[in-house]
Protein backbone atom coordinates (compact mmCIF):
# COMPACT_ATOMS: atom_id res chain seq x y z
CA UNK A 1 0.00 0.00 0.00
CA UNK A 2 2.73 2.37 0.69
CA UNK A 3 4.23 1.71 -2.63
CA UNK A 4 0.91 2.63 -4.10
CA UNK A 5 0.34 6.00 -2.59
CA UNK A 6 4.06 6.24 -3.20
CA UNK A 7 4.22 5.94 -6.99
CA UNK A 8 1.22 8.26 -7.29
CA UNK A 9 2.89 11.13 -5.79
CA UNK A 10 1.13 11.22 -2.30
CA UNK A 11 2.92 13.16 -0.24
CA UNK A 12 3.67 13.00 3.52
CA UNK A 13 3.25 9.32 4.00
CA UNK A 14 3.02 7.87 7.15
CA UNK A 15 2.35 4.64 8.30
CA UNK A 16 1.46 3.81 12.01
CA UNK A 17 1.79 0.52 13.91
CA UNK A 18 -1.66 0.40 15.74
CA UNK A 19 -1.44 -3.86 17.02
CA UNK A 20 -2.59 -4.01 20.53
CA UNK A 21 -4.00 -0.22 20.04
CA UNK A 22 -6.88 -0.87 18.69
CA UNK A 23 -9.74 -3.47 17.22
CA UNK A 24 -9.98 -1.50 14.19
CA UNK A 25 -6.99 -2.23 12.32
CA UNK A 26 -3.50 -3.58 12.93
CA UNK A 27 -1.71 -0.17 10.28
CA UNK A 28 -2.76 3.54 9.73
CA UNK A 29 -1.07 4.91 6.63
CA UNK A 30 -2.12 8.78 5.96
CA UNK A 31 -0.58 10.71 3.43
CA UNK A 32 -1.94 14.30 1.17
CA UNK A 33 -2.71 15.07 -2.03
CA UNK A 34 -1.72 18.64 -3.47
CA UNK A 35 -5.40 18.61 -4.97
CA UNK A 36 -8.83 17.25 -4.34
CA UNK A 37 -8.38 15.60 -7.80
CA UNK A 38 -5.44 14.40 -7.02
CA UNK A 39 -6.94 12.84 -3.24
CA UNK A 40 -9.64 11.25 -5.38
CA UNK A 41 -6.83 9.47 -7.76
CA UNK A 42 -4.55 8.58 -5.01
CA UNK A 43 -7.78 7.17 -3.37
CA UNK A 44 -9.21 5.12 -6.88
CA UNK A 45 -5.79 3.88 -8.15
CA UNK A 46 -5.21 1.97 -4.13
CA UNK A 47 -8.85 0.61 -4.16
CA UNK A 48 -8.39 -0.99 -7.60
CA UNK A 49 -4.67 -2.60 -6.77
CA UNK A 50 -6.04 -3.86 -3.68
CA UNK A 51 -8.43 -5.83 -5.63
CA UNK A 52 -5.95 -6.66 -8.97
CA UNK A 53 -3.23 -7.90 -6.31
CA UNK A 54 -5.04 -8.76 -2.98
CA UNK A 55 -8.22 -9.47 -4.47
CA UNK A 56 -9.59 -7.38 -1.52
CA UNK A 57 -12.96 -5.12 -2.13
CA UNK A 58 -11.80 -1.91 0.44
CA UNK A 59 -14.79 0.28 1.28
CA UNK A 60 -13.99 3.85 0.53
CA UNK A 61 -15.78 6.70 2.11
CA UNK A 62 -15.07 10.53 0.81
CA UNK A 63 -14.29 10.33 -2.57
CA UNK A 64 -16.59 12.28 -3.85
CA UNK A 65 -15.25 15.40 -2.36
CA UNK A 66 -11.85 14.22 -2.17
CA UNK A 67 -10.77 16.31 1.25
CA UNK A 68 -10.86 13.60 2.95
CA UNK A 69 -10.84 9.84 1.72
CA UNK A 70 -10.86 6.91 4.08
CA UNK A 71 -10.32 3.54 2.34
CA UNK A 72 -11.02 0.68 4.55
CA UNK A 73 -8.67 -2.51 3.44
CA UNK A 74 -9.38 -4.10 6.72
CA UNK A 75 -6.06 -4.89 8.80
CA UNK A 76 -5.17 -1.31 6.76
CA UNK A 77 -7.18 1.32 7.06
CA UNK A 78 -5.73 4.38 4.88
CA UNK A 79 -6.34 8.55 4.89
CA UNK A 80 -5.80 10.33 2.21
CA UNK A 81 -6.25 14.21 2.65
CA UNK A 82 -5.69 17.60 1.27
CA UNK A 83 -3.37 19.38 3.14
CA UNK A 84 -5.56 21.52 4.73
CA UNK A 85 -7.92 18.98 5.78
CA UNK A 86 -4.91 16.88 7.36
CA UNK A 87 -3.16 19.46 9.51
CA UNK A 88 -7.13 20.66 10.62
CA UNK A 89 -7.51 17.27 12.03
CA UNK A 90 -3.80 16.11 12.77
CA UNK A 91 -4.42 12.23 13.01
CA UNK A 92 -0.55 11.67 13.49
CA UNK A 93 -0.87 13.13 16.82
CA UNK A 94 -4.04 11.22 17.87
CA UNK A 95 -2.17 8.30 16.90
CA UNK A 96 1.56 8.22 16.86
CA UNK A 97 3.26 7.98 20.52
CA UNK A 98 5.87 10.47 20.52
CA UNK A 99 6.85 12.67 17.99
CA UNK A 100 6.12 12.08 14.50
CA UNK A 101 8.19 10.33 12.16
CA UNK A 102 7.13 11.75 8.21
CA UNK A 103 8.39 10.12 5.35
CA UNK A 104 8.14 7.29 2.59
Amino acid sequence: MLASVDDDKAEEIVQIDLRGRSDVADYMVICSGRSSRQVASISEKLADRLKEQFHLSAKMEGKETGDWVLIDAGDVIVHVFRPEVREFYDLEKMWLPGSAHRGA
